[in-house]
């Protein structure tokens, strides 16, 4: 037998061998499981210190990467600054220069924003030709229409940026628009005399630039060179370039939609390499009319400041046989990006369209001075789609805010794609 003393009142109690054995069994397993939760409570602890200095570290490892990067930014920003003063200064000794040599002939040299409104503004003009190159196009646009001048539109960042402001602008001043693209001055003839028929779509065709049935893997590496060599138009190098990417062809999809009033689904993008077919409309008898013509940007030229004449043109006369056979085939938009995210922020609305286009232009710029690679363009384009939160455009300022934010986010992404 086995006494057993309480700690507690100090009774004493006896128990046989086996009931002695099962207490000390049941005080060593409680003692067990003690020792056994207590050393699983430290192992958490540690872990937890582990895990809390892990992240402790990462953070403070990202903070120092962003911070290089702000300072690489801001430093970056500071260059252009310089750069642009410079070019200012230049601009400004240029001009001076010019008038100094126009001195007595009465003509007059206006330059930079203040100019182009100038011009938007003059008197006894019939017709405003606007072919400046991206978003600078847009206050121009809004001063002539607020004018009352119609206008012949080249510069489609315009409407792509601003489509719902002009065009309200346009049908509130009874001002008419003009499309001078190659694709939508093809669109515009189309419709001619079709007033009363009920458009069903339109077929938006693209030469589908220098890079047409390359993957994204063939395109590691392209060079400005190869870039700006364009198989069908002579064109300018941001226009060049936004081909290549085929940006060029969803900034034309957007503006199609403003000026057709169209919804996205009622425009196919269609690749046609021999720029014969500049585009097509098909009507709700499923009839569909296309506008020919050798690829020459005169006739849309021309189209547009003398609608609704048609006079005769040194262009060279469009001959089918030449050609031998007309092919149509559809875009690859998994390996152009810009083309996707053009068609995806026009379906979202509000400042997308802005956002992409702004975005587009710091990239094309970035590519053109050798800071980012080809692919980069459509990196930054669909990231830039991506990150930004909708919002109305109620202004030409929600516009150019929109546009400000995108530019200082592509400007970000391409300096770190370069680091």
């Amino acid at each position: 037998m086995n006494e057993i003393k309480c700690p507690h009142c100090g009774q004493v109690f006896t128990v046989d061998e086996s009931g002695y054995a099962a207490l000390l069994n049941q005080v060593r397993d409680h003692e067990f499981q003690r020792e056994l939760n207590e050393r699983i409570s430290l192992a958490e602890k540690n872990r937890e210190q582990d895990m809390a200095l892990a992240v402790a570290k990462a953070e403070e490892e990202l903070r120092a990467q962003i911070a290089q990067r702000d300072s690489q930014l801001a430093a970056q920003t500071e260059q252009f600054r310089a750069e642009a003063k410079d070019l200012q200064l230049a601009a400004q000794n240029e001009k001076a220069e010019l008038e100094k040599l126009l001195s007595g002939t009465g003509i007059k040299i206006s330059t930079g924003m203040g100019g182009l409104k100038e011009i938007a503004r003059m008197d006894g003009v019939d017709i405003m030709l606007n072919s400046v190159v991206g978003m600078v196009g847009l206050v121009p646009t809004l001063t002539a229409i607020e004018k009352g001048t119609d206008i012949a539109l080249a510069n489609k960042e315009t409407l792509v940026a601003g489509g719902e402001l002009v065009i309200k602008a346009a049908a509130e001043k009874g001002v008419k628009i003009y499309p001078v693209d190659s694709e939508h001055s093809a669109i515009f003839q189309c419709l001619q005399g079709n007033e009363g028929n009920k458009l069903k779509g339109i077929i938006l065709t693209a030469s589908g630039g220098p890079f047409f049935g390359k993957t994204k893997f063939d395109l590691e590496g392209v060079t400005v060179e190869q870039a700006l060599n364009h198989p069908n138009w002579s064109m300018g190098r941001k226009i060049t370039i936004d081909s290549a990417t085929l940006m060029n062809k969803g900034l034309e999809f957007i503006e199609a939609m403003w000026l057709f009033k169209l919804r996205p689904e009622q425009i196919e993008i269609v690749v046609h390499r021999q720029s014969v077919v500049h585009s097509a409309v098909e009507y709700e008898d499923n009839s569909v009319i296309a506008q020919l013509g050798v690829p020459d940007m005169k006739i849309p030229i021309q189209y547009a400041l003398l609608y609704p004449e048609r006079v005769e043109s040194d262009v060279k006369k469009l001959s089918l046989t030449d050609y031998g056979k007309l092919t149509f085939e559809k875009p690859d938009y998994d390996t152009f990006d810009c083309l996707r995210a053009c068609i995806k922020a026009v379906t979202i609305g509000g400042n997308l369209p802005a956002a992409v286009n702004g975005a587009n232009e710091e990239a094309v710029a970035a590519f053109l001075d050798g800071r980012i690679d080809f692919l980069d363009i459509g990196r930054i384009v669909m990231s830039v789609c991506d990150s930004t939160p909708r919002k109305e455009i109620k202004c030409v300022e929600d516009v150019l805010e929109a546009d400000r934010l995108a530019r200082e986010e592509a400007r970000r992404l391409a300096l770190a794609m370069k680091n």
